[in-house]
């Protein structure tokens, strides 16, 4: 049975920082407390005026001895300067949060670990200053193949590239804030069980969270309960930078109760990621569409999500690359703007619009200023459904493709409110062809247009 002094190591600041070895001055309270001296004199990694490099390898031999004996390391408050840790597998680092403070110091990377079971760091602040990062380093910290990492109410600053890389790993990334990242907050590729809960990431250079995959399969991430804001697109690009959230050949994912605003592009766009589930989301002030769920994929569902402000808001795309079924319900669409980031051959200023195999119920849109409905664009249409919905204050209430190669759609039981253009038109591409539908009598066999109202 292991000692009281074998539970803990125990790695005071003086002794990083150059001062004198020193015990705690008052002894545990609770019986069940452990003696936080740990089993290894302080004194014995007690910083020197040496280099940088003498304190990291002074710390990375204390964090490999308690990783065996399975106890983690605690660093109390201080300033710990240290670049290129290498952390062996069950690695537990704990400090005070916001003021056990580790900082990078250049010329390579911070902390990073391969091929390992279980990574866990917790209340701690990392900050990577802004300083140069290594050609192979993609982040400030970076795991590959870990089984679990657990990073949890930490802070993670001043990446000049991502802050927090990883990729086949599983585990939970919670509680934590990431900011000043140049490239994203959070890059996850070929994750398995992974959660990102209860984060908030911000000001960051090109994107938020970035769930993707090398090829498209099963992923199964869950991005929930996150606040991500002032989201750039620095390295420009018309929708692979200046995302909140974006899920990429990613399978399973759900993206569900984030708060999201203020980026350059989308709060949360899906590329060719099946299976997606977006629910229940706050998406405010988005540059381009707000919610975004393109090329191939197969199965979405976009529900109950608030969004307010936006060039669009809800864009279903990409039947010509495969893109299809899925369900659109209950979302509110609001202030959108006819400006965009880039020139769209659709146009900007557009509610909800959809392609094929889908459904679109239940949903109030207002202040679209193009078209509060966009259904198919040329011939790429097949089986919408369209019933239930509020259109208010939008030229055009439904703008509905009946170009040559077009299929069925279903337009029922809507309501129509300040729409001048028309309630229900058709379209060949972006030219309108026909009068109003709203009231029933399609000229067109594969549509059916009825019992709408205009108010």
């Amino acid at each position: 049975m292991p000692s009281r002094r074998d539970m803990l190591f125990f790695l005071t600041a003086s002794a990083v920082a150059g001062g004198a070895s020193r015990a705690l001055a008052s002894p545990p309270t609770a019986t069940a407390q452990p003696d936080l001296r740990g089993a290894i004199d302080a004194a014995e990694y007690r910083a020197t005026p040496e280099s940088g490099d003498r304190k990291t390898r002074n710390l990375e031999q204390m964090i490999e001895q308690a990783a065996r004996a399975n106890v983690p390391v605690f660093l109390p408050p201080g300033t710990y300067r240290i670049s290129n840790l290498t952390l062996p597998d069950n690695t537990r680092i704990s400090g005070v949060p916001g003021a056990s403070r580790i900082v990078y110091t250049g010329d390579g990377h911070l902390f990073s670990a391969e091929n390992v079971r279980r990574i866990e760091l917790s209340n701690l602040v990392i900050d990577g200053g802004n300083r140069r990062l290594g050609d192979y380093a993609g982040g400030l910290l970076q795991f590959t193949g870990v089984d679990e990492v657990l990073i949890d109410n930490c802070e993670i600053g001043g990446s000049r590239k991502h802050g927090l890389q990883m990729e086949r790993c599983g585990g939970r990334i919670e509680r934590s804030r990431i900011s000043g990242a140049a490239q994203s907050g959070l890059y996850a590729v070929d994750s398995t069980t992974l959660s990102v809960t209860g984060n908030t990431v911000s000001d960051c250079g090109n994107g938020g969270i970035l769930v993707h995959r090398w090829k498209k399969a099963e992923d199964g991430t869950v991005v929930s309960g996150n606040r991500i804001s002032n989201i750039r697109a620095n390295d420009g690009g018309t929708g692979q930078n200046g995302n909140g959230i974006n899920i990429f050949r990613a399978d399973g994912v759900m993206v569900v109760n984030n708060h999201i605003s203020d980026c350059a592009f989308t709060a949360i766009r899906a590329n060719s990621a099946s299976d997606i589930q977006i629910s229940s989301n706050q998406c405010r002030r988005s540059g381009e569409t707000a919610i975004y769920v393109e090329f191939a994929f197969e199965g979405a569902v976009v529900s109950a999500n608030m969004i307010d402000g936006a060039a669009n808001g809800i864009s279903i795309a990409n039947f010509d690359e495969g893109g299809r079924l899925a369900s659109v319900t209950g979302n509110v669409v609001r202030n959108l703007t006819l400006k965009g980031p880039y020139q769209h051959e659709v146009g900007f200023g557009i509610g909800i619009a959809a392609e094929a195999d889908t459904l679109i119920s239940g949903n109030v849109i207002e202040g679209a200023p193009r078209w509060g409905l966009q259904i198919g664009w040329g011939p790429y249409l097949r089986n919408v459904v369209v019933t239930g919905n509020v259109v208010r204050k939008s030229p055009v209430g439904c703008a509905v493709s009946v170009a040559d190669g077009a299929g069925t759609a279903l337009i029922t039981d809507n309501i129509f409110q300040e729409t001048a253009e028309g309630a229900v038109l058709g379209f060949q591409w972006e030219k309108k062809v026909s009068g109003e539908m709203a009231g029933g009598g399609s000229p067109y066999a594969q549509l059916t247009v009825e019992r709408n109202r205009i108010s």
